[in-house]
Protein backbone atom coordinates (compact mmCIF):
# COMPACT_ATOMS: atom_id res chain seq x y z
CA UNK A 1 0.00 0.00 0.00
CA UNK A 2 1.54 3.48 -1.19
CA UNK A 3 0.49 6.46 0.66
CA UNK A 4 -0.36 9.66 -2.04
CA UNK A 5 2.19 12.74 -1.33
CA UNK A 6 -0.40 14.73 0.14
CA UNK A 7 -1.04 11.92 2.80
CA UNK A 8 2.86 12.09 3.63
CA UNK A 9 3.20 15.48 3.46
CA UNK A 10 0.26 15.93 6.58
CA UNK A 11 2.28 12.98 8.00
CA UNK A 12 5.76 14.34 8.25
CA UNK A 13 4.23 18.18 8.59
CA UNK A 14 1.52 17.84 10.79
CA UNK A 15 -0.55 21.53 11.02
CA UNK A 16 -2.47 22.25 14.06
CA UNK A 17 -0.36 19.47 16.64
CA UNK A 18 -1.52 20.56 20.31
CA UNK A 19 -4.32 21.43 22.48
CA UNK A 20 -6.87 24.11 23.29
CA UNK A 21 -8.32 24.78 26.95
CA UNK A 22 -10.92 22.04 27.33
CA UNK A 23 -12.74 24.44 30.31
CA UNK A 24 -13.35 27.19 27.86
CA UNK A 25 -17.00 27.28 26.99
CA UNK A 26 -15.95 28.32 23.41
CA UNK A 27 -13.67 25.13 22.79
CA UNK A 28 -15.56 22.04 22.01
CA UNK A 29 -13.58 18.37 22.32
CA UNK A 30 -14.17 15.51 20.33
CA UNK A 31 -12.60 12.02 21.72
CA UNK A 32 -12.85 9.45 18.92
CA UNK A 33 -11.34 6.14 18.22
CA UNK A 34 -10.91 2.44 16.61
CA UNK A 35 -10.26 0.14 18.93
CA UNK A 36 -9.61 -2.66 16.11
CA UNK A 37 -7.14 -0.28 14.84
CA UNK A 38 -5.41 1.59 17.72
CA UNK A 39 -6.49 4.80 16.36
CA UNK A 40 -7.36 7.38 18.43
CA UNK A 41 -8.07 10.78 17.88
CA UNK A 42 -9.02 14.27 19.86
CA UNK A 43 -10.04 17.23 17.51
CA UNK A 44 -10.59 21.00 19.37
CA UNK A 45 -12.69 23.55 17.77
CA UNK A 46 -12.50 27.56 19.26
CA UNK A 47 -15.20 28.79 18.02
CA UNK A 48 -16.03 32.80 18.26
CA UNK A 49 -19.81 32.52 20.08
CA UNK A 50 -21.18 35.56 18.61
CA UNK A 51 -20.09 34.66 14.71
CA UNK A 52 -20.49 31.31 14.95
CA UNK A 53 -17.38 31.01 13.04
CA UNK A 54 -13.77 28.34 13.86
CA UNK A 55 -11.08 30.17 14.89
CA UNK A 56 -8.78 27.86 16.04
CA UNK A 57 -8.84 23.84 15.56
CA UNK A 58 -6.04 21.56 16.99
CA UNK A 59 -5.35 17.74 17.02
CA UNK A 60 -3.50 15.09 18.64
CA UNK A 61 -3.95 11.85 16.99
CA UNK A 62 -2.43 7.85 17.95
CA UNK A 63 -2.30 5.88 14.79
CA UNK A 64 -1.16 5.85 11.74
CA UNK A 65 -0.23 7.94 8.50
CA UNK A 66 -3.51 7.84 6.73
CA UNK A 67 -5.22 8.62 10.62
CA UNK A 68 -2.91 11.69 11.46
CA UNK A 69 -2.95 13.18 7.69
CA UNK A 70 -6.82 13.00 8.05
CA UNK A 71 -6.69 14.63 11.64
CA UNK A 72 -4.05 17.46 9.55
CA UNK A 73 -6.60 18.03 6.98
CA UNK A 74 -9.72 18.38 8.74
CA UNK A 75 -8.37 20.94 11.19
CA UNK A 76 -7.06 22.89 8.22
CA UNK A 77 -10.13 23.08 6.48
CA UNK A 78 -12.71 23.86 9.59
CA UNK A 79 -10.82 26.83 10.73
CA UNK A 80 -12.52 29.82 9.51
CA UNK A 81 -15.83 27.92 8.15
CA UNK A 82 -19.04 28.48 10.84
CA UNK A 83 -20.31 25.90 13.01
CA UNK A 84 -22.92 24.37 10.37
CA UNK A 85 -20.43 24.52 7.48
CA UNK A 86 -18.32 22.53 9.36
CA UNK A 87 -21.06 20.51 10.41
CA UNK A 88 -21.55 18.78 6.76
CA UNK A 89 -17.82 17.89 5.97
CA UNK A 90 -17.85 14.55 4.67
CA UNK A 91 -15.11 12.08 5.17
CA UNK A 92 -15.57 11.27 1.55
CA UNK A 93 -14.00 14.76 0.64
CA UNK A 94 -11.02 13.93 2.81
CA UNK A 95 -10.88 10.53 1.08
CA UNK A 96 -10.34 12.25 -2.04
CA UNK A 97 -8.28 14.98 -1.11
CA UNK A 98 -5.56 12.85 0.26
CA UNK A 99 -6.45 9.60 -1.89
CA UNK A 100 -6.21 6.77 0.43
CA UNK A 101 -6.91 3.43 0.04
CA UNK A 102 -9.76 1.84 0.84
CA UNK A 103 -8.59 0.10 3.31
CA UNK A 104 -7.85 3.56 5.23
CA UNK A 105 -11.26 5.18 4.63
CA UNK A 106 -12.24 4.47 8.67
CA UNK A 107 -9.14 6.91 8.95
CA UNK A 108 -11.72 10.00 7.17
CA UNK A 109 -14.12 8.70 9.02
CA UNK A 110 -12.71 9.51 12.72
CA UNK A 111 -12.00 12.85 11.31
CA UNK A 112 -15.30 13.42 10.52
CA UNK A 113 -16.94 12.37 13.98
CA UNK A 114 -14.28 14.32 15.50
CA UNK A 115 -15.56 17.52 14.35
CA UNK A 116 -19.44 16.34 15.11
CA UNK A 117 -18.05 15.30 17.91
CA UNK A 118 -16.32 18.27 19.10
CA UNK A 119 -19.12 20.59 17.78
CA UNK A 120 -21.48 18.51 19.78
CA UNK A 121 -19.40 19.19 23.17
CA UNK A 122 -19.61 23.14 21.79
CA UNK A 123 -23.08 23.65 21.52
CA UNK A 124 -24.06 21.81 24.62
CA UNK A 125 -21.46 23.88 26.72
CA UNK A 126 -23.18 27.19 25.14
CA UNK A 127 -26.67 25.72 25.73
CA UNK A 128 -25.69 25.35 29.35
CA UNK A 129 -24.37 28.42 29.51
CA UNK A 130 -27.56 30.09 28.45
CA UNK A 131 -29.69 27.96 31.01
CA UNK A 132 -27.18 29.89 33.52
CA UNK A 133 -27.65 33.57 32.64
CA UNK A 134 -31.54 33.00 33.10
Amino acid sequence: MAYSNKVIDHYENPRNVGTLDKEDDTVGTGLVGAPACGDVMRLQLKVNPETNVIEDAKFKTFGCGSAIASSSLATEWVKGKTVDEAMSLKNTEIVKELNLPPVKIHCSVLAEDAIKSAIEDYRRKQAAKKAEQK
